[in-house]
């Protein structure tokens, strides 16, 4: 109950200080939350509580998998996955290079970010790429050898006004 009473006054501060518009930064890197970052392993247990201590729910089996970090404790970070499954990790578990999955079966992937560029490759839906610079609404793409353009919109592990150069 403290921590909820510790962001509602937060949140009164914020609005009564006109900083409504400020990112939450996280205790302990002081990088913005929510941030999407990847697995640094091709194994990585995702326990219930910030320690060792707790139960391990799940495992991550997929390298490079993209998840969105939502909160930080320590060395811990908790984080969600595309689904929205969740726990916490440690972070030398974690990477901060950027991938994304391809939310759309057959996702066309362009010479240039234009619907009627050139197709390079298709992309099957569940496909982990490598993230390079994102516009508003178009990111490039480098993923089995092939770069390209993929609209933004079909993508999971990047914000939807994320801009990256």
């Amino acid at each position: 109950m403290t921590s909820h009473l510790a962001r509602f006054f937060l949140c009164v501060l914020l609005l009564t200080t006109g900083a409504a518009g400020a990112q939450e930064r996280g205790p302990e890197t002081n990088l913005p939350i929510p941030r999407f970052v990847s697995i640094r392993a091709a194994e990585a247990n995702v326990r219930r509580g910030p320690s060792l201590t707790h139960r391990i729910d799940w495992v991550f089996t997929r390298k490079d998998m993209p998840v969105e970090i939502t909160a930080e404790h320590g060395h811990w970070r908790r984080v969600r996955d595309r689904e929205g499954a969740g726990g916490w990790i440690h972070y030398s578990l974690l990477s901060g290079v950027r991938t994304v999955i391809v939310d759309d079966d057959m996702l066309p992937l362009r010479a240039r970010p234009d619907p009627d560029s050139p197709v390079t490759a298709q992309l099957e839906l569940g496909v982990i790429a490598r993230l390079g610079d994102c516009g508003p609404d178009w990111c490039r793409l480098n993923v089995g050898g092939y770069r390209g353009w993929a609209p933004k919109a079909a993508l999971w592990g990047v914000g939807a006004d994320e801009i990256l150069e």
